[in-house]
């Protein structure tokens, strides 16, 4: 965590905790949005428009927040327009480490034109005062040398409709007569599901963990009910509620299960949810960014959780 543009705590995964134990995520600290002619979004400032080449993203393949920015980015055809360079899974002290380095995971990519080794070094060149968290993923403007957004569900937004013909129209992640349901489901599942792993996982208490783990597998309920009958979950049809429920989904057996303890039932043993996992997965370009290696690597990685750092063997995949 950096504190006033200084580094200043190493890696923790409990940010903060409430008066139960249980896990608190921080929010997000750059929260600007690209806009197709540049005119400020719904947070932040100004001066952002959707261009070709200006923008790239640091994401790192074991995280789900990342990861929903590389689905938009394949589904909305945005891969020439904005680069990507995937930082090594596995958290070291100072967090996100990149690649290029003797022991780097392979996938893992060196930083491009900064010649950073963490993360954090770009948080510092965006704003030298900056207190929070270092995350990913990151929307980094190349042009004005800075941070756009750190805030994933803003940013697979931003990809849906700031660059215009650039990106492919024919697939609207967030189509107008389906955001009220979108949205809806998307609260029913983020705090109880996308971030109820992690409450289970990173509790401090027993009692935390357990009311987290119970709305874990009552999201799982609800997600199988919602697809009976169905393929997609609002509308029939694939939008951004799809993607932020298939990278929490297809995370869960490889890393969740055994490692947050939330292991009442697999997802395997959910008809509906495993067809539905495969029929995302075989989407063009989705297989791209998902990678078994890196999500075990990166998730045994956290020692408060698994001090040996031993990454268990078996199947990769398993839905």
């Amino acid at each position: 965590m950096l504190s006033n543009g200084r580094w200043a705590k190493n890696f923790h995964p409990v940010q903060a905790a409430d008066d139960d134990g249980g896990f608190v995520r921080l929010a997000a600290g750059f929260r600007s949005w690209i806009t197709p002619d540049g005119t400020p979004g719904p947070s932040g400032v100004g001066g952002f428009a959707g261009e070709p080449d200006r923008y790239h993203l640091y994401v790192a393949l074991v995280c789900p927040w990342a990861s929903r920015t590389l689905m938009a980015r394949k589904l909305k055809g945005l891969e020439d327009i904005i680069s990507v360079t995937v930082l090594d899974p596995r958290l070291t002290q100072k967090v996100w480490r990149f690649g290029g380095h003797a022991e780097a995971l392979p996938g893992a990519q060196a930083e491009p034109w900064y010649d950073a080794k963490y993360l954090y070094e770009l948080y510092q060149r965006a704003d030298p005062r900056y207190s929070g968290r270092v995350t990913v993923p990151v929307l980094w403007d190349k042009r004005r040398e800075t941070i756009v957004s750190n805030e994933s569900s803003e940013i697979i937004r931003m990809l849906n409709t700031a660059f215009g013909d650039l990106a492919d129209q024919r697939i609207d992640l967030y189509p107008a007569p389906w955001r009220e349901e979108i949205d809806a489901v998307n609260d029913r599942l983020y705090e109880h599901f996308n971030n109820g792993v992690y409450r289970a996982g990173f509790a401090t208490t027993r009692s935390a963990h357990e009311k987290a783990v119970w709305e874990v597998f009552a999201s799982l309920d609800f997600i199988e009910q919602r697809l009976h009958g169905q393929d997609f979950l609002v509308g029939d049809q694939f939008t951004e509620a799809d993607i932020r429920a298939f990278v929490t989904l297809v995370r869960f057996d490889l890393a969740y299960y055994s490692l947050f303890k939330t292991n009442l039932h697999q997802v395997r043993d959910y008809p509906n949810i495993s067809a539905y996992i495969r029929r995302i997965h075989a989407l063009p370009g989705i297989a791209e960014t998902v990678d078994p290696q890196h999500i075990k690597a990166g998730y045994y990685s956290i020692r408060a959780l698994n001090p040996s750092g031993i990454v268990p063997v078996g199947p990769v995949t398993q839905w």
